[in-house]
């Protein structure tokens, strides 16, 4: 049990000004692991003007010493990367091996990713008479979601204080063990008091209180496209910066060259992993219309291959989704899609034997689906594909771009060449040839209402700086 009743603000665990506290339970079996406090609008402002008193000094900085400070939170976390690991999976559902290598993994990856790309890169360039200048932005507002908690905290962390930024963190109300372990990380390593801050709480409240807080320069989400629209409205009024990593409906595009039996088998594993909790998960399988009872073939008997069971045990199967709530919605949306007339291939309402009322869902496929079915337009956030045929190449891609989402997708053909020229024409963040894996100094984001700015590697350091330009007269540039 991990019961945390304080607050880490201005280098201190200190006692919340917010009253009562959030429970965290495992969606496996529903027991209590731990709690976190309830921070309020004054615990908010507390921790923002610590970041704010923290911002001159911090900035100051030399890139070799933020570099060093990076460097000591990786082995840090290296250190405690099973018992995050642990915790992660008991918050979230994901079972345990998976946990390690992608949740904490990639937390490690893309932290350790930062202190080279720091000191390699140019925070001056000369343009004539003008010398550009990139400073760090300021204090920073982060709110993280459940799905991939750690990971989108180090997102978000590292290149902002790669940059020099101070920053408050509100993460996740279901999944919030996590971020306070990386808060005892950030002390443990001594980073200034006021450059971390972590106050926990309702989105409505915390949240909102950051987005709207006059002192926060600017505001990070990753979350559904609904909060998103929320926080943004909230930062509006004093014009400050939002970046939007928002939800998704990615379309897999499968040509008619292509190796079926890896591609649709890659695709349905792919929206399973996590139970489909992922925003870039490739949930509509585009398919020839030729082909579609080949591809409904494979695609069942992967489905059906894949087995579900408690997530504390090692090796790789499904876990349950993260909160009954959450199996319960994706339950409605596989109803929708019996009643909007398309066909269940397998999976569906029913629980998984042996694993009743607790939050699985089994993996779930449909066929004969239209694009304009709820379930191939609304982000599900569960194990749920939809399997949709399309006549020609240019129907494809048609229907590809027809949803108002644009984070992610992929291509499958023999061809590379041909690949490459239909995933120039999605109009989406990032596609993936071929199985393509992610990339953790490639930018990460989406078009349309899957958001705006980006995360990781270089453009996701400069999204945390302005630039500034200094003009000299030319005598003074020449010499």
């Amino acid at each position: 049990m991990r019961n945390y009743d304080k607050l880490y603000i201005n280098g201190e665990w200190v006692a919340p000004h917010g009253k009562g506290s959030s429970q965290v339970t495992n969606p496996f079996n529903n027991e209590v692991i731990g709690s976190v406090p309830q921070g309020d609008l004054q615990d908010v402002d507390r921790a923002v003007q610590a970041a704010k008193a923290a911002f001159p000094t911090w900035a100051a900085t030399s890139v070799e010493e933020r570099a060093q400070y990076l460097e000591k939170l990786v082995g840090a976390m290296s250190k405690r990367a099973k018992e995050l690991s642990s915790v992660i999976s008991q918050e979230l559902g994901m079972p345990i091996s998976q946990a390690e290598m992608i949740q904490v993994g990639m937390a490690i990856g893309t932290l350790n990713s930062f202190p080279a790309l720091l000191r390699s890169y140019k925070f001056e360039k000369q343009i004539n008479n003008s010398t550009v200048v990139r400073e760090p932005i300021g204090v920073c507002g982060f709110i993280t979601p459940w799905n991939y908690p750690l990971y989108l905290i180090v997102a978000k962390a590292a290149p902002a204080l790669a940059a020099g930024c101070t920053m408050v963190l509100k993460p996740s109300r279901e999944t919030p063990l996590n971020a306070f372990i990386f808060a005892e990380l950030i002390n443990e390593v001594g980073l200034p008091p006021g450059v971390f801050n972590l106050v926990s709480g309702p989105g409505g409240v915390v949240g909102e209180g950051l987005a709207a807080h006059p002192d926060v320069d600017m505001v990070s989400i990753t979350g559904s496209t609904e909060a998103g629209i929320s926080v943004a409205k909230s930062a509006a009024n004093t014009v400050k910066r939002v970046a939007q990593e928002l939800g998704g409906k990615s379309a897999n595009i499968i040509l008619d060259d292509a190796d079926l039996n890896t591609a649709v088998a890659a695709g349905v594993r792919g929206v399973m992993m996590n139970c489909g909790q992922t925003c870039a998960a490739l949930t509509r399988m585009l398919v020839p219309e030729s082909r579609k009872d080949e591809v409904i073939a494979i695609a069942k008997a992967t489905a059906e291959s894949i087995t579900q069971d408690d997530p504390s045990k090692e090796g790789f199967h499904m876990g349950p989704l993260s909160s009954l709530q959450q199996a319960n919605t994706v339950r409605k949306y596989i109803r929708k899609g019996i009643e909007e007339g398309a066909t269940l291939v397998t999976g569906g309402l029913e629980e998984p034997a042996g694993f009743e009322g607790g939050a699985f869902v089994k993996p779930t496929i449909f066929a004969d689906v239209k694009n304009s079915m709820t379930i191939a337009q609304e982000e599900i956030f569960g194990p749920v594909l939809s399997i949709l045929t399309y006549k020609d190449e240019a129907d494809a891609i048609r229907i590809a771009n027809d949803t108002v989402y644009g984070l992610s997708g992929s291509v499958w053909s023999s061809d590379p060449n041909r690949a490459l020229r239909v995933a120039k024409q999605l109009r989406t963040g990032q596609v993936s040839i071929n199985g393509g894996g992610m990339n953790l100094m490639a930018p990460f984001g989406g078009y349309k209402q899957s958001g705006n700015g980006r995360e990781l590697g270089e453009f996701g350091l400069e999204e945390y700086l302005e630039i500034k330009s200094v003009q000299m007269p030319p005598a003074a540039a020449a010499s």
